[in-house]
């Protein structure tokens, strides 16, 4: 088993539910959500293949990543389970949702798409072109520019640099990193989202700068049971920047969806 995963959590019968992260890959992301989850279900986190403590390098598209998950569910002993993913780890919930033997109860979709857009792509061309000309140091303290609000990082200086800083010490390659970034800009399911029939979540924030928050808008609408969280604030990482509104959110969602108890 070469994908570092952790168990938090109940660990009983209670529901599982999979936290899965974005370009950076690393289960770490979801700390502010650990603990709002921990007491209702058993919280598996992981590192994308080839990022942070996980083994291995990128191989193929996001379909080679969803079939990651299936791995860290089997060595886990999982079943069925409901699934949350950031940005391109939203594309591999989608992924595991469209298969005909879904383990996916349901899922949370946070700055997700079903097709990218030519905002992304701008946004991806200029990290790729500071990766390969500036280097791998340009490129890490570019990131938190595409993930915050302004005033949030002007808020928030020291924990930005920390963040920067360890990234910078334990960035995941070169070659890892364009290859993640091919995976999801020709990820394409957008005329196969009416064929997603779980309870869904989209949540986006409306000042996001990578991820149009229409993207979502489209994901919502095309979802058959979709419910839309969308902030004014918060940016790509509106789950850390907003955490509380996040939280309640996603709360709201699953109690609803029966899968934690009332507030």
């Amino acid at each position: 088993m070469s994908l570092h995963h952790e168990i938090q959590g109940r660990c009983d019968d209670a529901p599982t539910i999979v936290l899965s992260s974005g370009l950076g890959g690393a289960g770490a992301y979801w700390a502010p959500q650990i603990e709002a989850l921990a007491s209702h279900f058993r919280v598996v986190t992981y590192d994308h293949r080839g990022t942070n403590r996980s083994g291995g390098v990128a191989a193929g598209g996001i379909s080679a990543m969803a079939d990651d998950v299936l791995e860290v569910a089997a060595a886990a002993g999982l079943g069925r389970f409901h699934f949350m993913g950031h940005a391109l780890g939203g594309l591999i919930g989608l992924d595991l949702a469209l298969r005909a033997d879904s383990p996916v109860e349901s899922l949370v979709l946070v700055n997700a798409w079903g097709r990218a857009d030519a905002q992304s792509g701008r946004c991806f061309d200029t990290r790729i072109t500071l990766l390969r000309e500036a280097g791998v140091e340009a490129f890490v303290r570019a990131q938190p520019l595409f993930l915050y609000p302004g005033a949030w990082m002007a808020e928030n200086h020291q924990r930005v640099e920390a963040e920067v800083a360890h990234a910078i010490a334990h960035f995941q390659g070169r070659e890892n990193v364009l290859s993640r970034i091919a995976a999801l800009r020709a990820f394409d399911v957008e005329a196969r989202l009416g064929e997603i029939a779980v309870p869904t979540l989209v949540v986006a924030a409306r000042d996001d700068l990578l991820v149009p928050y229409t993207r979502s808008l489209a994901l919502a609408e095309a979802m058959p049971q979709a419910a839309l969280a969308l902030s004014d604030f918060g940016a790509h990482a509106v789950n850390i920047t907003e955490a509380a509104w996040f939280n309640a959110a996603l709360r709201s969602f699953l109690t609803e969806t029966g899968k934690a108890p009332p507030p």
